[in-house]
Protein backbone atom coordinates (compact mmCIF):
# COMPACT_ATOMS: atom_id res chain seq x y z
CA UNK A 1 0.00 0.00 0.00
CA UNK A 2 1.62 3.28 -0.70
CA UNK A 3 2.30 5.95 2.08
CA UNK A 4 0.09 8.19 -0.02
CA UNK A 5 -3.29 8.78 2.21
CA UNK A 6 -3.90 12.51 0.30
CA UNK A 7 -3.30 13.62 -2.93
CA UNK A 8 -3.57 17.45 -3.47
CA UNK A 9 -3.42 18.40 -7.45
CA UNK A 10 -3.52 22.09 -8.82
CA UNK A 11 -6.10 23.41 -10.76
CA UNK A 12 -5.46 25.51 -13.91
CA UNK A 13 -2.71 23.94 -16.57
CA UNK A 14 -3.16 20.99 -14.70
CA UNK A 15 -6.71 19.53 -14.66
CA UNK A 16 -8.21 22.09 -16.71
CA UNK A 17 -6.70 24.32 -19.93
CA UNK A 18 -7.17 27.71 -18.34
CA UNK A 19 -3.78 29.18 -18.63
CA UNK A 20 -4.14 30.56 -21.85
CA UNK A 21 -7.65 32.21 -21.58
CA UNK A 22 -6.24 33.86 -18.47
CA UNK A 23 -3.45 35.31 -20.82
CA UNK A 24 -5.56 35.96 -23.64
CA UNK A 25 -8.28 38.01 -21.15
CA UNK A 26 -5.02 39.86 -20.01
CA UNK A 27 -3.87 40.69 -23.45
CA UNK A 28 -6.82 41.73 -24.44
CA UNK A 29 -7.32 44.41 -21.90
CA UNK A 30 -4.22 45.54 -21.87
CA UNK A 31 -4.60 46.21 -25.41
CA UNK A 32 -7.10 48.99 -25.26
CA UNK A 33 -4.77 51.10 -23.57
CA UNK A 34 -1.87 50.45 -25.85
CA UNK A 35 0.38 47.89 -23.71
CA UNK A 36 1.49 44.51 -25.56
CA UNK A 37 2.40 41.84 -23.18
CA UNK A 38 4.33 38.90 -24.99
CA UNK A 39 3.29 35.17 -24.32
CA UNK A 40 6.85 34.48 -23.58
CA UNK A 41 6.83 37.35 -20.98
CA UNK A 42 3.79 36.85 -19.35
CA UNK A 43 4.71 33.04 -18.79
CA UNK A 44 7.95 33.87 -16.91
CA UNK A 45 6.77 36.82 -15.35
CA UNK A 46 3.98 34.51 -13.73
CA UNK A 47 6.22 31.68 -12.84
CA UNK A 48 7.61 34.01 -10.45
CA UNK A 49 4.40 35.68 -9.27
CA UNK A 50 4.88 38.86 -11.34
CA UNK A 51 1.82 40.67 -12.79
CA UNK A 52 0.68 41.91 -16.04
CA UNK A 53 -0.56 44.28 -14.43
CA UNK A 54 2.73 45.91 -12.16
CA UNK A 55 4.11 45.98 -15.67
CA UNK A 56 1.24 48.08 -16.39
CA UNK A 57 2.03 50.23 -13.54
CA UNK A 58 5.50 50.52 -14.58
CA UNK A 59 4.63 51.82 -17.78
CA UNK A 60 2.63 54.61 -15.82
CA UNK A 61 -1.08 53.60 -15.47
CA UNK A 62 -1.92 54.32 -12.06
CA UNK A 63 -2.83 52.00 -9.83
CA UNK A 64 -6.54 53.01 -9.63
CA UNK A 65 -6.85 52.37 -13.55
CA UNK A 66 -5.07 49.23 -12.79
CA UNK A 67 -7.35 48.00 -10.46
CA UNK A 68 -10.06 48.82 -12.61
CA UNK A 69 -8.49 46.61 -15.56
CA UNK A 70 -7.87 43.74 -13.56
CA UNK A 71 -11.76 43.90 -12.59
CA UNK A 72 -12.36 43.90 -16.45
CA UNK A 73 -10.29 41.09 -17.03
CA UNK A 74 -11.28 38.88 -14.64
CA UNK A 75 -15.21 39.32 -15.85
CA UNK A 76 -13.88 38.78 -19.53
CA UNK A 77 -11.63 35.66 -18.03
CA UNK A 78 -15.08 34.08 -16.36
CA UNK A 79 -17.11 34.57 -19.53
CA UNK A 80 -14.73 32.85 -21.50
CA UNK A 81 -14.61 29.90 -19.18
CA UNK A 82 -17.93 29.35 -21.00
CA UNK A 83 -18.40 25.45 -22.35
CA UNK A 84 -14.97 24.36 -20.54
CA UNK A 85 -13.72 20.66 -20.16
CA UNK A 86 -11.34 18.66 -18.11
CA UNK A 87 -7.68 18.00 -20.08
CA UNK A 88 -8.26 15.01 -21.78
CA UNK A 89 -7.55 11.58 -18.96
CA UNK A 90 -7.96 13.65 -16.10
CA UNK A 91 -12.10 12.23 -15.65
CA UNK A 92 -10.57 8.70 -16.12
CA UNK A 93 -7.61 9.10 -13.34
CA UNK A 94 -10.07 10.92 -10.71
CA UNK A 95 -12.67 7.77 -11.73
CA UNK A 96 -9.91 5.44 -10.25
CA UNK A 97 -8.82 7.47 -7.33
CA UNK A 98 -11.85 8.56 -6.01
CA UNK A 99 -12.84 6.87 -2.89
CA UNK A 100 -9.09 4.98 -2.67
CA UNK A 101 -7.38 8.65 -1.43
CA UNK A 102 -8.64 11.53 0.16
CA UNK A 103 -8.25 14.11 -2.57
CA UNK A 104 -8.33 18.07 -2.66
CA UNK A 105 -7.40 21.04 -5.05
CA UNK A 106 -4.95 24.05 -4.10
CA UNK A 107 -5.27 26.27 -6.63
CA UNK A 108 -4.33 30.31 -7.19
CA UNK A 109 -7.42 30.39 -9.21
CA UNK A 110 -10.30 33.32 -7.63
CA UNK A 111 -13.22 31.63 -5.90
CA UNK A 112 -15.19 32.93 -8.65
CA UNK A 113 -13.20 31.30 -11.46
CA UNK A 114 -12.62 28.43 -9.26
CA UNK A 115 -16.41 27.97 -9.11
CA UNK A 116 -17.52 28.59 -12.78
CA UNK A 117 -14.69 26.19 -13.74
CA UNK A 118 -15.95 23.45 -11.30
CA UNK A 119 -19.65 24.23 -12.68
CA UNK A 120 -18.23 24.27 -16.54
CA UNK A 121 -16.51 20.92 -16.17
CA UNK A 122 -18.44 18.66 -13.16
CA UNK A 123 -15.13 18.05 -11.78
CA UNK A 124 -15.61 19.15 -8.32
CA UNK A 125 -17.76 16.01 -7.56
CA UNK A 126 -14.46 13.93 -7.69
CA UNK A 127 -12.86 16.49 -4.70
CA UNK A 128 -13.17 15.88 -0.96
CA UNK A 129 -11.62 19.52 -0.55
CA UNK A 130 -11.29 22.55 -2.40
CA UNK A 131 -8.65 25.65 -1.41
CA UNK A 132 -8.76 28.72 -3.72
CA UNK A 133 -6.41 31.67 -3.24
CA UNK A 134 -9.34 34.12 -1.63
CA UNK A 135 -8.58 31.60 1.35
CA UNK A 136 -4.96 32.35 2.40
CA UNK A 137 -3.12 35.46 2.79
CA UNK A 138 -0.39 34.42 0.17
CA UNK A 139 -0.35 32.70 -2.70
CA UNK A 140 1.87 29.95 -4.35
CA UNK A 141 4.71 29.60 -4.20
CA UNK A 142 4.28 30.40 -0.36
CA UNK A 143 3.17 27.53 1.31
CA UNK A 144 0.31 29.22 2.89
CA UNK A 145 -2.49 27.32 0.38
CA UNK A 146 -1.03 23.26 0.95
CA UNK A 147 -0.75 24.21 4.90
CA UNK A 148 -4.24 25.63 4.82
CA UNK A 149 -5.48 22.95 3.21
CA UNK A 150 -4.01 20.12 5.39
CA UNK A 151 -4.97 21.98 8.54
CA UNK A 152 -8.40 22.25 7.10
CA UNK A 153 -8.16 18.35 5.94
CA UNK A 154 -6.22 16.86 9.23
CA UNK A 155 -4.21 15.29 6.21
CA UNK A 156 -0.33 14.80 7.04
CA UNK A 157 2.15 16.64 5.00
CA UNK A 158 4.36 13.07 5.50
CA UNK A 159 1.59 11.12 4.06
CA UNK A 160 0.48 13.89 1.12
CA UNK A 161 1.37 13.93 -2.30
CA UNK A 162 1.10 17.06 -4.45
CA UNK A 163 0.49 17.14 -8.14
CA UNK A 164 1.68 20.29 -9.75
CA UNK A 165 2.60 21.65 -13.24
CA UNK A 166 4.48 24.53 -11.87
CA UNK A 167 8.05 25.81 -10.15
CA UNK A 168 6.16 28.14 -8.37
CA UNK A 169 3.25 24.87 -7.16
CA UNK A 170 6.06 22.81 -6.93
CA UNK A 171 8.04 25.35 -4.19
CA UNK A 172 5.07 25.68 -2.43
CA UNK A 173 3.94 21.83 -1.97
CA UNK A 174 7.63 21.37 -0.76
CA UNK A 175 7.50 24.20 1.49
CA UNK A 176 4.53 22.96 3.30
CA UNK A 177 6.70 19.42 3.56
CA UNK A 178 4.17 17.61 0.46
CA UNK A 179 5.95 15.42 -1.62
Amino acid sequence: MSKFKAIFFDNDGLLVDTESLYYEATKEILDTIGIDIPLDWYKRAIEVGNSAFKFAEARGVSQEETERLRAVRNTRYNEMLSGLKPIDGVVDILKQLQGKVFMAIVTNSRKTHFETIMRETGLRQYFDYCVTTNEVPRPKPYPDPYLFALEQTHQEASHSLSVEDSGRGVTSAKAAGLT
